[in-house]
């Protein structure tokens, strides 16, 4: 049974590990699907954060979209599923590498990611994609 609007919203805004494609550009190769952590507001863009030099980021820029699809299965099997076009593309900020990192890690594991993992990557960007198309579902209303 597909979910509401509001329903596929307030599931999408929650922390889960998402699971980015994006066309590869390449006859001979899929699209590009990676897990990312995101963050998504009822109503707003969504955002993710990745290394300003990845394969990922020249992807998505090269397409100008991507789409992120999140899951669970309990206590139901439920998913959504939306895509849509890169709005912007800036250097990321502290505060919103803090804050993605905040989102997905408890207080210690995010101070000590943000100190100790973090630094061994190159510059990030922020890449912010507004909501276009949605799929969504939970079997748990079915029979």
């Amino acid at each position: 049974m597909p979910l509401s609007t509001e329903e596929r919203a307030a599931f999408l805004a929650e922390p889960h590990i998402g699971a980015l494609s994006v066309a590869s550009g390449e006859a001979d190769r899929a699209p590009l699907t990676v897990p990312i952590w995101y963050a998504y507001e009822p109503g707003g863009d969504l955002w993710i954060t990745t290394e300003r030099d990845s394969r990922k980021n020249r992807l998505i820029t090269a397409a100008g979209r991507f789409s992120l699809m999140v899951d669970r299965v309990t206590p139901t099997v439920r998913y959504v599923s939306v895509e849509g076009e890169v709005v912007s593309a800036e250097p990321s900020t502290d505060g919103e590498l803090r804050a993605m990192a905040e989102r997905y890690l408890p207080p210690e594991a995010a101070a000590a990611y943000l100190k100790d993992v973090l630094p061994t990557f190159g510059p990030s960007v922020t890449i912010r994609m507004r909501p276009r198309r949605w799929l969504s579902a939970d079997m748990g209303s079915l029979g």
